[in-house]
């Protein structure tokens, strides 16, 4: 294997280790806040040893199997941090902080037969075991916030002008139908210049009575805009961003043995035409590769200064398996710096904004390509780059850490959000779960986690090394 590879793995598990840490370090503060005692505070799972395992006042544990010897907990303790054993697994896969008096993956319903204790989760208050179990979720989103604002204070933000943007904006349907076409670039809201630096500039468009825009880089066009307009966009179902920018399709990667790696399509190639028809954007490209799928046809491309053509059939589901490359590489950008105090906002909308995008496009999960595009560690390992970047580093990690506290609110058993449902079902209600009812749940919560986690990698495999 190549350097690259390693290079990737050792940034997947950097990445990975930090967010599983700072997940369960969130249960384990809310716990310790509550006067819960913690059992065990693990990274990574350690099914039959542990690489590492410390407990405080008991010594350190090297591949070791055995716990340390356990004491009787007095009826009256208050639980300190030395009550935990701290360790690192060797399956990394997640981790865990074992609560006491919690059903869990570390423990079941026989485990909690003795009489509950003043220190244990389950003698606590409904909110307070609450906010146990939305501890990692908030440590998660809390920390995409705050490496977000680390970005944008260390680096700065880039923008594209939009006068720098030679493709223009993408509109959905109910835009086109008021009158903006594809490729105009906005100039003005209601007189008011805009500038892509502007947060809110798509919103002062929707709100404007008239936009102008600059239409084929020669003309100047004013578009009324109708009253309740932003209902018009809410409506729209064409999945099409307003006023989000044209795409050039510009090679970054591909993926191996699919349709474009074995025409000969390289990384930096810009994809022009398919089946003779112009791409001048993902968007046009994407519903050209769809009318195409299953059929060979010829793409055009512009390799440096030439331009080519090669044949290939895209998938049925009407793929070729590139990567795009992002658009700070394909336009000029603009570096916009921030002082600290203006950065921790900024932080809190990138991090806003990446978690409503990931959510509204979570429904594609549930199509059957969809599924068949799941993903394991293989295929998260390769969105890092070949070389350590530390700015791609932490933007990707940032993100990773908005899936992850979004992923573990799901409610389903065996997550976060599995717990957090039923606690929720108890503060509305105020009945309970029974122990062998939630450890029903939490069991077939857990095999359904396994099936898909062993259905997302087997996807890994099966396209990297297989397929």
């Amino acid at each position: 294997m190549d350097s690259a590879f390693w290079i990737k793995a050792l940034q997947l598990i950097a990445g990975l280790g930090l967010l599983v840490f700072l997940h369960e370090l969130g249960h384990y503060f809310f716990a310790r806040l509550f006067g819960i005692k913690v059992e065990k505070f693990y990274l990574f799972f350690n099914p039959y040893f542990s690489i590492f395992k410390w407990k405080p006042g008991k010594g350190v544990k090297f591949f070791s199997s055995k716990d340390f010897e356990a004491e009787p907990t007095p009826a009256d303790h208050k639980p300190t941090w030395r009550d935990t054993t701290y360790g690192i697994g060797w399956v990394p896969l997640g981790g865990y902080c074992a609560i006491a008096g919690m059903i869990d993956e570390t423990q079941s319903a026989k485990d909690l037969a003795a009489e509950p204790q003043s220190w244990e989760f389950r003698t606590k208050p409904a909110w307070q075991r609450l906010l146990v179990m939305l501890g990692g979720v908030l440590f998660n989103f809390l920390t995409a916030i705050i490496i977000y604002a680390g970005i944008v204070y260390t680096y700065g933000e880039q923008i594209v002008p939009f006068d720098k943007a030679y493709e223009g904006m993408d509109y959905p349907a109910a835009a086109l139908a008021v009158g903006f076409q594809n490729g105009d670039i906005p100039l003005a809201a209601d007189g008011e210049p805009l500038s892509a630096s502007d947060d809110n500039y798509r919103l002062k468009m929707i709100e404007a009575k008239e936009v102008t825009v600059l239409r084929n880089h020669a003309d100047t066009v004013k578009i009324a805009i109708p009253e309740k307009f932003i209902f018009a966009l809410e409506k729209d179902t064409t999945g099409v961003a307003f006023c989000s920018y044209r795409m050039p399709v510009v090679v970054a990667a591909l993926a191996p043995k699919e349709p474009a790696e074995l025409a000969g399509i390289q990384k930096g190639d810009r994809i022009i035409s398919v089946d003779s028809v112009k791409t001048t954007a993902y968007t046009e490209f994407t519903a050209e590769l769809k009318k195409n799928a299953g059929k060979e046809v010829a793409i055009g491309l512009l390799r440096g200064n030439d331009t080519i053509s090669v044949n290939l059939a895209p998938t049925e589901h009407g793929k070729i398996g590139i990567q795009l490359a992002p658009i700070t590489d394909v336009y000029e950008v603009e570096t916009i710096e921030y002082s600290l105090w203006r950065s921790i906002p900024k932080g809190w909308d990138l991090g806003v904004t990446t978690l409503t995008n990931y959510v509204s496009q979570f429904k594609y999960v549930f199509t059957s390509e969809g599924a068949q595009s799941l993903g394991g560690f293989g295929t998260i390992g390769s969105i890092f780059p070949d070389q350590w970047q530390w700015l791609a580093f932490w933007n990707i990690v940032a993100f990773l850490s908005v899936i992850l506290a979004f992923m573990n609110i799901i409610p389903i058993p065996g997550l976060d959000g599995g717990h957090v449902l039923f606690l929720l079902w108890e503060i509305v209600t105020r009945r309970k779960p029974s122990d062998k009812f939630l450890q029903y749940a939490e069991t077939a919560g857990i095999i359904f986690i396994i099936a898909l986690l062993l259905y997302a990698n087997g996807n890994d495999i099966y396209r990297f090394f297989i397929k």
